[in-house]
């Protein structure tokens, strides 16, 4: 199997859009978002990927099979702590779950993106809590920090954030 990442040209920008929009369906169900009025949740930072510099948008291929993508940016999550990096969006669809296509994709993120990163996590999306678990922890060796419901994270629903620290730093 073949997974890589490439960024998401701006002719492909309505994919990308696409994709979102089944992200933000399957996250509804923690945030308990609704859709707008023309059934679409949307995605007010897309645009942004295209007209800010450190906004990193990536697809995920399997096999030459858009699988997902990966969005990457430098803005801090919480703001007391200094950060290069930060993992804005991840979604690898159902099809491509378990069989290590979200490991290698977010490892790929992290050795392009080589610095101080934050991560944050719903609490009640325990499979993705699991998945940053342990991917975050095989990735740093055991070396990162987790605050759990973190200050001035909330989600829609008002749960607070799960946040990971670490560094990418390869030494």
């Amino acid at each position: 199997m073949n997974i890589l990442l490439r960024k998401v040209k701006f002719d492909e920008k309505e994919i990308l859009r696409n994709l979102l929009e089944k992200y933000s369906y399957e996250f509804s169900e923690y945030t308990k978002n609704d859709v707008n009025s023309l059934g679409l949740y949307g995605y007010r930072y897309l645009d942004y990927y295209w007209t800010e510099k450190k906004r990193f948008p990536y697809f995920i291929f399997v096999d030459n099979e858009l699988a997902g993508f990966v969005l990457v940016i430098d803005l801090p999550e919480v703001d007391d702590r200094e950060t290069d990096f930060q993992m804005a969006e991840f979604f690898v669809m159902h099809k491509y779950r378990r069989n290590n296509v979200g490991k290698i994709a977010a490892f790929t993120a992290f050795d392009l993106h080589q610095g101080r990163w934050q991560l944050k996590a719903h609490p009640h999306n325990v499979g993705s809590c699991i998945f940053w678990e342990n991917i975050i922890k095989e990735y740093t060796n055991d070396d990162y920090e987790l605050v759990k419901s973190y200050p001035g994270t909330e989600y829609e629903d008002g749960s607070l954030g799960n946040v990971y620290f670490f560094e990418t730093n390869k030494k």
